[in-house]
């Protein structure tokens, strides 16, 4: 992540970075405009998972060549804004540099969603909206 002028570098930690760290990194990478340098990572990398690259094509923003990447010290000491989105993270994410601002977006994990298949899209509908509703806040800041 190097930082260009006036350039806020977002970090988004999850566990998995599967779904709710991926979707948040494409719709700030979307709403952001080049204002912000977003990356994600989790604390047991999962791969993205296709039911939310499918929810993110539905609004037009492709994900699929996001990775699924292990949370490390230089993705830390970088960033300007951690936004965790699980407790799991919350709590198990290593010691962040003073400097870096942090903040808990609590949500749930529809990659845990139980049902058919159209109850399991539709909470990962679920989670991409209240994310975007986060991100169109942050992009506004």
């Amino acid at each position: 992540m190097e930082q260009q002028n006036d350039v806020k570098r977002v970090f988004f930690l999850c566990t998995g970075n599967s779904a709710r760290s991926q979707m948040a990194e494409g719709l700030l990478k979307h709403y952001g405009k080049g204002r912000f340098e977003v990356a994600s990572a989790g604390i047991a990398p999962a791969g993205v998972n296709p039911n939310a690259i499918e929810v993110m094509k539905e609004i037009g923003i492709d994900i699929s060549d996001q990775t699924s990447d292990q949370i490390s010290r230089d993705m830390l000491d970088q960033a300007d804004l951690l936004i965790t989105l699980c407790g799991d993270a919350r709590e198990s994410c290593p010691v962040v540099p003073a400097k870096v601002e942090k903040r808990h977006w609590a949500l749930d994990d529809p990659a845990r969603a139980e049902g058919n298949e159209q109850q399991v899209k539709d909470k990962f509908r679920q989670a991409r909206d209240q994310i975007r509703g986060y991100v169109e806040k942050l992009a506004a800041e």
